[in-house]
């Protein structure tokens, strides 16, 4: 049965299928179709975290593929406490075909991949964002028709975000920095496992903005307090506030460099309007594709050929 819960997971060709399958799809929704491939279809999600763009990306992808998809949060869903986790996972496991979990612990996750005894899709989690990573490699393979030697530039909080593009990156041997404070970078537990998986990995780490951002593709940033961070908030923005992406930033970049963010932004924080809003700017064509790859990545798990 398959799943997404870690990227670690994917072989290469899995990636190219979901990539072609997102391709497929979003060529046939741009001509105005909406193929009904998943008709009689159930999706739950079920989220710890609020939501914008995971929540309606796969409630749209689900809806306009002919399935049907229900939302719930943490309380209503059981995971306060109310029952074992095991127990909510099995119940939902025999409603539905699909289930998407947005959490703060990975375990929670790997419980309901144990008990459910249906396809689990992991949302995001405490370490890992693995929707976003596939819909912004898909994008930068979209703009650049190849993601092969695009050198890909993080910069800011090695979060969960930055995780996955790394496991995402070293998939597709696409050279990757993190340009950030020696202390939020990268951890070396993270490095180790990475470089077991994907000996050839391209990673570098520095907080040099011209050493990383020569012959950058792509520039990335985050925003610098992820969700239960909130009290390190002050700490966190004077640390990161040398690490804003700005014009000034921009410039020890090549001009064809393209910049992305996976939103929500902290507008004037982490990147600033001209940026964020400006002709490199991928930001929006990369939050549409957050539907194109979940309607991609729908059909893979359930082995629905388009």
């Amino acid at each position: 049965m398959r799943h997404l819960n870690s990227l670690m997971d994917l072989t290469p060709t899995d990636v190219a299928e979901i990539f072609r399958l997102a391709t497929a799809l979003k060529s046939r929704w741009q001509r105005g179709e909406r193929p009904q491939l998943l008709t009689g279809r159930i999706l739950t999600q079920v989220f710890e975290k609020p939501s914008l763009r995971t929540r309606v990306s796969f409630e749209s992808a689900m809806m306009q593929l002919g399935g049907s998809s229900i939302f719930l949060n943490a309380p209503d869903a059981g995971l306060n406490g109310r029952e074992a986790i095991c127990d909510v996972a099995r119940v939902l496991g025999g409603y539905n075909d699909v289930i998407v979990l947005r959490t703060f612990s990975q375990r929670l996750i790997d419980e309901f991949i144990r008990c459910s005894g249906t396809h689990i899709i992991n949302g995001l989690s405490d370490t890992r964002h693995p929707c976003q990573a596939l819909t912004d490699l898909f994008t930068v393979n979209e703009v650049c028709g190849s993601t092969r030697g695009k050198k890909f530039v993080f910069i800011g909080d090695g979060n969960n975000v930055a995780t996955s593009l790394g496991v995402m990156c070293a998939l597709l041997d696409v050279p990757f920095t993190v340009c950030a404070p020696e202390d939020y970078r990268l951890s070396e537990k993270y490095l180790t496992n990475l470089y077991a998986k994907y000996p050839k990995a391209q990673v570098t780490q520095t907080d040099n903005f011209s050493a990383a951002l020569a012959d950058a593709a792509i520039i990335y940033t985050d925003v610098w307090t992820s969700m239960g961070q909130e009290a390190e908030d002050e700490e966190r923005r004077q640390v990161f506030s040398p690490f804003q992406v700005n014009a000034a930033l921009m410039k020890h970049a090549p001009p064809t460099a393209r910049f992305m963010h996976c939103l929500p932004a902290k507008r004037g924080r982490e990147v600033t309007d001209d940026v964020l809003d400006g002709p490199q700017s991928l930001v929006w064509q990369q939050a549409d594709n957050r539907m194109h790859l979940a309607k991609g990545l729908l059909c893979w798990v359930l082995e629905q050929s388009v």
